[in-house]
């Protein structure tokens, strides 16, 4: 386990124009409020794509293999590869679609690879003859998402074929659920019928998984050998899915510091096409953040940013690099104070359920949009024990 560094979150961040804060505490926390919803005879395999949800793969994937998580999962070659290369020594699956042409790095890598052709299942087997292992592979089902994975008459037949390969070990079968998180998921059930009918097919298959953090929570019954959670892990729960007991703790916070504050005539606009104006004199302050970190421009005129623990409306337009938020109700607000975007400061809150209804889109597009540009610094209670950025 890494030391802390001694640093507080005040003197990090100082000299920081924004950046973004993950409590390694609430990760803990969530790990094991989740582990105790799930039981223990399923496997949490964490997933860790996009980089971490925009949490930062490179702090992130340490913490989560302490916290006791069984597996990672990603979607591509590469961030499979770049897990490895962090350290982790847990199992890592690929979820997505790879060439025959990724095979050497995937065997040399030791990355369980969900296989979807002949083709991609005879590289793998060549590359683990040569360098003297085994490749592992997971074959998906496609049981009505109609994205990535087989046909169930198709599946079989490719399972059959990768049994006779040498050095090749056939260790899953999943799918994906279509509407995990509706009201209604009941689809679910014919999804897991045919599922359930491959499972049959091809009893000597030891693993099976299906289930996403949605999923997982509300149908125990397709938790099977191992459960897919991604959302759930930084604190934010997918709509329609009950609450563990114990809760989840978000896990993400994203703050800036006031780059300026300036005074606005009445009648003058700010931003890019001038889409706000004063209506009397006004202050703005000027946040460090735009579009190229993940805040999108449909914020413009919409939303707030906490400073002293106050709302204070974004303004005009987002810009690539930063936006206005009006700041005269707020006292005499300086350059250099905080501004929280996502976060809680005092007694006011602004959630990533919030941001995402404002942007009229889901909150793992909100997450997964945090660029990194943002540096990115873990701490507990605090004091910082990493910094990425």
């Amino acid at each position: 386990m890494p030391s802390p560094t001694g640093r507080t979150l005040t003197r990090e961040t100082a000299q920081r124009n924004a950046w973004i804060e993950v409590d390694l505490d609430a990760i803990d926390h969530n790990v094991a409020t989740l582990r105790a919803a799930l039981g223990s005879s399923v496997e949490l395999i964490a997933v860790v794509k996009a980089n971490a949800y925009g949490h930062g793969v490179e702090g992130l994937a340490p913490v989560l293999e302490r916290a006791g998580v069984d597996r990672f999962a990603v979607v591509w070659t590469a961030e499979a590869v770049a897990l490895r290369s962090l350290g982790v020594t847990l199992p890592i699956l690929a979820l997505g679609h790879s060439f025959p042409m990724d095979a050497v790095a995937l065997v040399f890598n030791d990355i369980t690879q969900v296989v979807h052709s002949i083709e991609l299942g005879e590289a793998l087997s060549r590359a683990a003859v040569a360098q003297g292992k085994a490749a592992r592979v997971h074959i998906k089902i496609d049981t009505g998402l109609h994205r990535f994975g087989l046909a169930l008459e198709d599946a079989v037949t490719l399972a059959e074929q990768l049994r006779a390969l040498p050095s090749l070990e056939v260790e899953g079968l999943t799918t994906h659920m279509a509407n995990a998180d509706e009201a209604d998921d009941s689809f679910g059930e014919r999804q897991d019928g045919l599922f359930a009918e491959a499972a049959h097919r091809l009893p000597w298959i030891p693993y099976r998984h299906t289930a996403n953090s949605a999923t997982a929570l509300r149908r125990p019954a397709f938790r099977y050998d191992g459960v897919r959670i991604g959302l759930a892990l930084h604190g934010v729960l997918p709509p329609n899915t009950p609450v563990p007991l114990g809760g989840l703790r978000p896990t993400l916070s994203l703050k800036a510091r006031i780059a300026r504050v300036s005074d606005i005539p009445a009648g003058d606009g700010v931003s890019y096409g001038l889409a706000w104006r004063a209506r009397q004199a006004a202050r703005v302050a000027l946040i460090p953040v735009g579009y190229a970190d993940g805040w999108r421009r449909s914020l413009g005129n919409k939303g707030s940013v906490l400073v002293r623990g106050q709302r204070c409306p974004i303004v005009g337009r987002v810009a690539m690099d930063q936006f206005l938020i009006d700041v005269t109700n707020s006292g005499d607000v300086a350059e250099g104070e905080d501004a929280v975007l996502l976060g809680s400061q005092g007694d006011g809150a602004i959630t990533v359920e919030e941001i995402a209804a404002l942007e009229d889109t889901i909150t793992w597009e909100v997450l997964a949009g945090l660029q990194a540009r943002l540096p990115r610094i873990y701490h507990r209670r605090g004091v910082v024990e990493r910094a990425v950025g």
